[in-house]
């Protein structure tokens, strides 16, 4: 066999391969290839309309609810030491994540807020990613209680337990990568790893713990963190809802105060402002290379 039919089968058999490895690696699949595209409407994977429909329930029992049970956890995963709460309302139970950290922390600046700050701002842009979250006294103490997400396990589960995602499930997932990184540099996230990604029983994701975002720092403000040039190689926003990228031009520093009230400061906002210029910029980097209709759907 000559060297030409063997690179060429090599291709073949490469190709297809592609959109696999974004899922299972983080990695980006070249432009144009990998999984067949579902039926037209289909999107990123995230809260569905009945959970959205339901958040501002949710939010209530949040705050009102009674704590019936509380546990700290402790250990190297849990710097910040959270509360797993037990709310009851009614006939109504379900957990609650409530924290305080606020300050330097393990070598990052952490506050709860944030935690609040993330929900509205998701809710405002319609991604729907980040549980419903308020700001609810605990031990006499400030401090934000998230809606607990049932029956998931992290990325990092998955990952250490070599379980492998459903072929039909693979494009959805890379939908959603992207759409977290388009998040994830909104908001300079800086500590996305894998035990913060949450994967529903049918592959949706759910991002938790933004405590440690909403950077203002000129590391977080003359570049984005996940880019063609990222180093861990490329992590591009290869394919975008179109009504969330306009959400995101639409935003302004009143829209964000308006979203997140006193949450964030005047230099947060800012900051958040300064990366929508930066995330724009490379958005229409990619239109140029790939067309309108390869990153907008």
């Amino acid at each position: 066999m000559t060297k030409k039919y063997v690179l060429s089968a090599m291709v073949v058999i490469i190709v297809p391969l592609a959109g696999l490895l974004l899922a299972g690696l983080g990695q980006d699949a070249p432009a144009g290839h990998g999984p067949a595209d579902p039926p037209s409407g289909i999107s990123a994977p995230q809260f569905l309309p009945d959970d959205l429909a339901q958040r501002e329930k949710w939010e209530d029992f949040l705050g009102t609810a009674e704590v019936v049970g509380s546990k700290q956890l402790t250990g190297s995963e849990a710097v910040t030491s959270p509360w797993v709460l037990t709310l009851k309302k009614g006939d109504v139970t379900h957990r609650a994540l409530w924290k305080n950290a606020q300050g330097r922390m393990g070598g990052f600046w952490e506050g709860w807020n944030y935690e609040i700050a993330a929900y509205l701002l998701d809710k405002h842009l319609g991604l729907g990613l980040v549980p419903p979250t308020v700001e609810r006294r605990f031990q006499e103490n400030r401090g934000s209680c998230q809606y607990w997400v049932d029956d998931c396990m992290s990325l990092r589960d998955r990952e250490q337990k070599k379980i492998k995602m459903p072929l039909a499930k693979v494009f959805n997932w890379n939908r959603a990568t992207y759409l977290q990184r388009l998040w994830d540099n909104l908001i300079a996230n800086e500590d996305r790893h894998m035990n913060q990604i949450l994967i529903t029983p049918d592959w949706r994701m759910i991002l938790i713990d933004h405590s440690r975002s909403f950077r203002t720092s000129a590391r977080f403000t003359k570049g984005l963190l996940y880019t063609a040039n990222s180093p861990q190689g490329p992590k591009l926003m290869s394919e975008l809802p179109r009504a969330v990228v306009d959400k995101v031009k639409a935003l302004d520093f009143a829209a964000i105060r308006s979203a997140v009230g006193d949450t964030l400061s005047d230099d947060e906002i800012n900051a958040v402002l300064i990366r929508r210029e930066l995330i724009l910029k490379e958005i229409d980097r990619l239109i140029k290379a790939t067309g309108e209709n390869k990153v907008f759907y």
